[in-house]
């Protein structure tokens, strides 16, 4: 009689082992998974690709979008003021980069100096201009220790154009047939008034006359003047020796006592003569 061992499952390999009585789970293919996955991939494209185009939309808009600026109309000199010819009104498109001046700061650029040599066609910056005097490579700056009897009554002020006079020995200048010397300058500052009166004014002249202005500053013989301004009026001449009645210039109003209408140092042909008729 021959033995057979068989082998018992066990508790796992039980619960592997396929229930005959219980109908098998349903997998549904993979192709059917995708197309379940892909409406909801599509959709995610287009609303990026719909919130990229409104972003190139809103910047292409900002990036066109123009506005009016200041420009220079023709080329400006270092330390030169503004004048209203100077400048004109560019459209430009706006950029967060560039920031020249807007076209409704006109009235407040005019008067200005600029900074640095400006090129027509150049857009205007606030760094291109100043309110105080701006000294060119050919000037120099010089101090004039002034006092009150030295300077003018009218307050001094940066960038007043004034004249330095020298006032050396008058007899000996008449002796030798020399005239006053002048110096056209500029006023760069103005230091604070001492107790008695004196002053330090800076002056910003050429490089020509800096050594010559100090001369005169280290002796003390100097006048400070104001210079004529431009389109100022040309001062009246004088009236002197003019009647009030024809307005002739030369005419000499006749001596007391002298009659009226009769020469003067002639007798009336009326009065002085002889005999009767």
């Amino acid at each position: 009689m021959e033995t057979r061992n068989v082998p018992t499952p066990s508790a796992g390999t039980a619960a592997l082992a396929p229930d005959p009585h219980r109908p098998a789970p349903h997998v549904p293919p993979r192709t059917l998974r995708a197309r379940r996955r892909r409406p909801a991939v599509l959709a995610m494209a287009v609303a990026l690709i719909a919130a990229g185009g409104l972003g190139g939309a809103a910047l292409y808009t900002s990036s066109g979008q123009r506005i009016a600026v200041l420009a220079v109309a023709r080329d400006i000199p270092m330390g030169q003021a503004v004048t209203a010819d100077d400048l004109v009104v560019a459209h430009i498109a706006g950029d967060p980069l560039l920031r020249p001046l807007d076209a409704r700061d006109r009235a407040r650029t005019i008067g200005l100096r600029a900074t640095t040599d400006l090129k027509r066609g150049a857009l205007l910056l606030k760094a291109d201009l100043t309110a105080e005097p701006v000294l060119r490579p050919d000037q120099q700056t010089v101090g004039l220790a002034a006092k009150r009897t030295q300077l003018p009554a009218t307050r001094l002020q940066p960038g007043l154009q004034v004249l330095v006079v020298s006032t050396p020995d008058a007899k000996g200048d008449q002796a030798a047939g020399r005239t006053p010397e002048t110096i056209a300058a500029v006023v760069v500052t103005v230091g604070r008034v001492d107790s008695d009166g004196s002053q330090v004014v800076d002056v910003a002249v050429p490089s020509a006359d800096g050594p010559r202005l100090a001369l005169w500053v280290s002796s003390g013989r100097f006048q400070v003047i104001l210079a004529p301004r431009a389109g100022a009026p040309a001062p009246a001449p004088s009236t002197s020796g003019t009647t009030a009645a024809d307005g002739n210039a030369g005419a000499v109003t006749p001596p007391a006592g002298t009659p009226t209408g009769a020469p003067s140092g002639k007798a009336s042909p009326k009065s002085g003569t002889g005999g009767g008729t």
